[in-house]
């Protein structure tokens, strides 16, 4: 009876500890798996024929890309005038916060590539034979990154975003592909010259003399208005719209004059005038919305 006792006595602790050292493991799991963040490269390169040289990028990897095989929805995020592939990483916060709002829940795990535009050189588009930034951005960057990443390659996993210039280079890419982009998020958006007027006063400025018909052209083309009046209304309808301007913004005018064109031709779009100015306090409180507003189009049923 005594040497049965024991071996019952065995049995149960044995058990015991198999069911601690299984509840140690799951435990070790489920923190390893909060524990786990995303990461951020932030000069990374790429050669490019149409610019002739090295253009710089940062890219945001989800928490879980490399314990996943699977692939990732893709979010475009633009800088403004000033700053470079490393504005939304360093003041933006964008590891922080995204990171942040997928644990939470509010976000879906996306890649996010951040692209250098040159700000000396007028960013995102195309201004003359040495400077075709449009050619090289849907060319050659954007097959470039959604190869060498596992990105879905498809228009409802992919959106673009952006402040200041950057969100006029969301407007603009958008507008002229909407095929190619589920959502579009234009923060603070430097939404193109407004007038004829407008677009010469600021090219006096530019060491390239323009003509008359390239100024038409260049009005025709990089006007979020002018484009609102040209472009397939369906194309737009499309695209997810959010735009997001402070109110103390310089930029407020013609950020409204879109909401009020699109207004008029009844196209679907979230518009929001919060409390700020054209600062990066106002732009890291708007990633997180931007973030659950693509997100949803990602899920989109």
């Amino acid at each position: 009876m005594l040497s049965c006792g024991c071996s019952i006595y065995s049995n149960y602790i044995l058990k015991t500890m198999k069911k601690i050292i299984s509840t140690c493991i799951l435990c070790f799991l489920i923190a390893a798996s909060f524990a786990q963040t995303g990461k951020v490269y932030d000069e990374l390169t790429m050669t490019s024929k149409i610019l002739k040289g090295e253009r710089k990028y940062a890219v945001y990897l989800p928490p879980d890309y490399e314990t996943s095989a699977r692939s990732y929805p893709v979010l475009y995020l633009l800088h403004g005038a000033t700053d470079d592939q490393t504005g939304w990483v360093q003041f933006g916060e964008v590891l922080q916060i995204t990171d942040r709002e997928i644990k939470a829940g509010n976000a879906t795990a996306m890649i996010i590539i951040m692209p250098d535009a040159d700000t000396g050189k007028m960013g995102y588009f195309n201004q003359g034979a040495d400077w075709r930034y449009e050619d090289f951005f849907f060319e050659e960057f954007m097959p470039y990154v959604e190869q060498k990443y596992r990105i879905k390659s498809e228009k409802r996993y992919r959106a673009v975003a952006g402040l200041s210039m950057g969100g006029g280079g969301s407007f603009m890419y958008a507008l002229h592909h909407p095929e190619l982009f589920s959502s579009a998020c234009p923060l603070s958006a430097y939404v193109g010259p407004l007038t004829i007027a407008a677009l010469k006063e600021r090219l006096k400025k530019s060491d390239v003399t323009y003509s008359q018909a390239e100024i038409n052209e260049y009005f025709k083309q990089h006007s979020a208005l002018e484009l609102l009046k040209t472009v397939s209304i369906d194309d737009v309808k499309s695209v997810r719209w959010y735009i997001d301007c402070g109110d103390d913004d310089f930029l407020y005018e013609g950020n409204s004059l879109v909401h009020i064109a699109m207004r008029k031709k009844e196209i679907p779009h979230e518009y929001r005038v919060r409390d700020g100015g054209h600062r990066w306090t106002y732009w890291r409180d708007a990633l997180p919305d931007v973030l659950g507003f693509v997100s949803d189009a990602f899920h989109q049923h």
